[in-house]
Formats: structure tokens, C-alpha cells, sequence
């Protein structure tokens, strides 16, 4: 316990903060998150720009809110967030603490991105006592873990963690994306436990819907399965899904173009090059929108390996038949059945995200027998209204709608 959280980090450190809007400051054109923003975007422009070789000559230093690890299980671990000065009796927490939860692919900095441009950081700011549970990088020794150890050991495990900690009697379930599904399912399992309120954001429950969105439209064309792909061929050819391969090789020939730029740009001696990169490393420094621009295309491409067993039931149990919105799953003899959610529901979906369109979203809110539930459909897309300009929209009205709910 109270380990402190190791940062996630390039070459540079850049941790001076712009204030303003959550990816405001100046604008780069190119070279900043749009709210329209969603993973397949940013790295087509993140090629186009040339910030891939950008990112090897300068880095960018990401997760720097200060925190501690709590609790800790196989590789997943439990982050808590302090505010500086935390104990003084000016601005304590409110009572009912937030547990962000994200996927298994992706990794969660993009929640905690750079200073200025957190969510992390902003909701403690706003006096919330925040837990986050990072699953950790899945290693060949991992190709098993399933849905079971994901929700009811890990999620379960952290939760009540988070209870003990806080010693608070209910908490606030955050989930974004893969992360807000596996939220959903665990609201589903224990409506009696201690989730009181649960936050979804792009987090996809109905994954055949009439209208799937561009990249969903896959999802109609296996629903017969095996017939154009049966997943049960990763966890036995090659264990895990290697999502983190695509990005490795990107990186090193990213280097290798950037040590051949620099070489070339160098041989000259007139040290234009190294001054160019010493104005974009301290224009990164004093602005959040560049800063953020330059974290998130590092992000984009930071992938973790997809633990076998979880891939092959993903895609067959969500995508090819959709058995979540059905009540289909079972988890250990537990039927999941989103009708038994009770608690208040803030359900969130971009108008413009293409990985997880609203129609993918909004069985959650249907289903759910909350009384206390709203539907936000943000003109924004995936990656653009966590840590985009509407972002300026999204944390204040998660906030507002959290505050209420939390003990004050």
C-alpha cells in the first residue's frame, strides 16, 4: 500500500499547466485534438503531420495527477488521487467516491492525460474522492483471464476497496467504452451492493442495433459466426490478441525515421533542427492544447495485449450475438440481466463517435429500472469529448450531475 504511481512517460518531461479549457490554449491547427475526434482520426493525423516522429524526439509525460496505489491484484492495480494540501480541513472530499474504470486494450491515461487536460485531475479538484482501476498489461501467462476474473474478481475486489478506503457506504461506477460495459454488467450483478450512481461514457450494451454506426456494420455481417470468423482461433494459436504488435512496429520505425531525420537535418550543422524541437518541447510545455495533441497520438497507438479467453468471448458472446442486451450472459452461474441496474444512471454518447455510436449505447438507459436516469448525446466524437474541447462540456455536466448524488 501507498505506493506511488509510476508515470507514464516518453523522452520529455512537460508538466507546467495552461489554464482554461480542458484542450483549450492556442490553436495548432492540425496539431490538436477537434471534438469530433475519435481514435481512427487522430492517427490518420497523427501520420499525415509527422508527429509520430515528433513524439521520438521530444516525448511527452502523461498520468501525473498524484496518486497511490490502494490495492492490487495479478496486474491490475487501484489508484487513489490526492489534491495538494489534502488534510488541511479546507475542501475535503465529498462523501461518495468516484471508482474510473476503463478497458483492457487501450490504457487508462487517456483519463488522466497531461496536466490541464484530466479528468483525473478535475474531478478531484471539484473536492471528489477518486479511485481509478487500471487492469494492467496482459502477458502470455494471462491468456486465460475471463470476463468472470475481469468483473468479479478484479472490478469486485477494487469496489470494495474503494468502500473500505473511503469508508463510504456507496460509490460512483465510471466506465468509458470497454470499461463502461463491464461497469453496466457489474451495476447488473449486485443491484443490492454499494454502487449508487453510474456514470457510462461510449459505453456500448446493444452491440447488433439496427443502426450499428460505420464501424459496427462487421457486427451484422458475423452474426452468423463462425462463418467469417470464429475468435476462438487467438487464444489457440496465439494465446492473446497482440494489439499492442501494430503499435511496437509503428514505434521502432517511428524511431528509425526520426534518427534519420535528425541525422540528415544535423549534418548541415547549423542547429535549426534541435531549435525548432526546443520551441515545439517548450510551446508543449506552456500549452495544454499541444501538450494534450501530443499525448493522445501517443496514446492511440498504446495498445495492450487482448487476453485470449476475453477476446474469444467478446467478440462472440457481445458482437456476433449480442447475448449482453439479451440477458444472455452468465458470469459464474450469474445471469447478467441490465433490467436489474436500480441505481441513478448518467448515460453519455457521442453524436460523432464512430467506435461506439449512440445506438449502441441507449439499450442501458431503456433497460435499466432506474428511476433516476438521463440520456446525454454530446456533439462530439469518441476520443474529442474526453480530452477535445468538449471535454468543456462533458466534466462540468458529469460533475453537476455526480454532486447532488454525492453527499452534497
Amino acid at each position: 500500500m501507498g505506493v506511488t504511481r509510476a508515470r507514464s512517460s516518453s523522452n520529455g518531461k512537460n508538466s507546467s499547466r495552461t489554464e482554461g479549457d480542458p484542450a483549450g490554449g492556442s490553436s495548432f491547427g492540425p496539431f490538436g485534438v477537434c471534438n469530433y475526434d475519435g481514435p481512427e482520426t487522430i492517427r490518420a493525423r497523427k501520420y499525415a503531420t509527422g508527429t509520430h516522429v515528433l513524439l521520438q524526439e521530444i516525448g511527452i509525460e502523461t498520468g501525473l495527477t498524484p496518486g497511490e496505489v490502494v490495492w492490487s491484484r495479478n496486474k491490475a492495480r487501484l489508484y487513489r488521487y490526492r489534491r495538494p494540501g489534502e488534510g488541511s480541513g479546507v475542501g475535503e472530499r465529498r462523501p461518495v467516491p468516484v471508482l474510473l474504470v476503463y478497458g483492457f486494450v487501450l490504457k487508462p491515461y487517456v483519463l488522466d492525460l497531461v496536466p490541464g487536460n484530466s479528468l483525473v485531475e478535475y474531478l478531484v479538484g471539484e473536492g471528489f474522492d477518486v479511485y481509478m482501476l487500471d487492469f494492467g498489461i496482459s502477458g502470455s501467462e494471462d491468456a486465460k483471464l475471463s470476463l468472470e476474473d475481469f468483473v468479479l474478481d478484479y472490478m469486485h475486489g477494487a469496489v470494495e476497496k474503494v468502500v473500505e478506503t473511503s469508508g463510504a457506504e456507496g460509490i460512483s461506477l465510471f466506465g468509458q467504452s470497454q470499461g463502461g460495459t463491464l461497469c453496466a454488467m457489474y451495476a447488473a450483478l449486485f443491484p443490492e451492493g454499494p454502487v449508487k450512481n453510474l456514470v457510462l461514457l461510449s459505453a456500448p450494451t446493444e452491440f447488433v442495433p439496427r443502426g450499428p454506426g460505420l464501424l459496427g456494420l462487421w457486427t451484422l455481417a458475423s452474426r452468423s459466426g463462425k462463418l467469417f470468423f470464429d475468435p476462438a482461433v487467438v487464444p489457440v494459436f496465439s494465446g492473446n490478441l497482440p494489439t499492442d504488435l501494430a503499435g511496437s512496429f509503428i514505434n521502432t520505425a517511428a524511431s528509425l525515421q526520426a534518427a534519420a531525420v535528425g541525422w540528415t537535418a544535423r549534418a548541415g550543422g547549423s542547429g535549426f533542427y534541435d531549435a525548432v524541437l526546443r520551441e515545439i518541447r517548450a510551446q508543449a510545455g506552456r500549452d495544454v492544447s499541444l501538450r494534450s495533441w501530443l499525448a493522445v497520438s501517443r496514446w492511440v497507438d498504446d495498445a495492450a495485449p487482448f487476453p485470449g479467453e476475453t477476446f474469444r468471448r467478446w467478440v462472440r458472446d457481445f458482437y456476433q450475438r449480442d447475448k449482453l442486451v439479451k440477458g444472455q450472459i452468465e458470469l459464474r452461474g450469474l445471469r447478467v440481466d441490465l433490467s436489474n441496474i436500480g441505481c441513478s444512471v448518467l448515460n453519455v454518447s457521442g453524436k460523432w463517435d464512430y467506435v461506439v455510436p449512440p445506438s449502441q449505447t441507449e439499450a442501458t438507459t431503456v433497460l435499466a429500472s432506474s428511476k433516476d436516469k438521463e440520456s446525454v448525446a454530446l456533439d462530439a466524437g469518441h476520443v474529442g469529448m474526453l480530452v477535445g474541447p468538449g471535454a468543456a462540456e462533458l466534466w462540468p455536466r458529469v460533475r453537476d450531475w455526480l454532486a447532488p448524488r454525492s453527499g452534497r
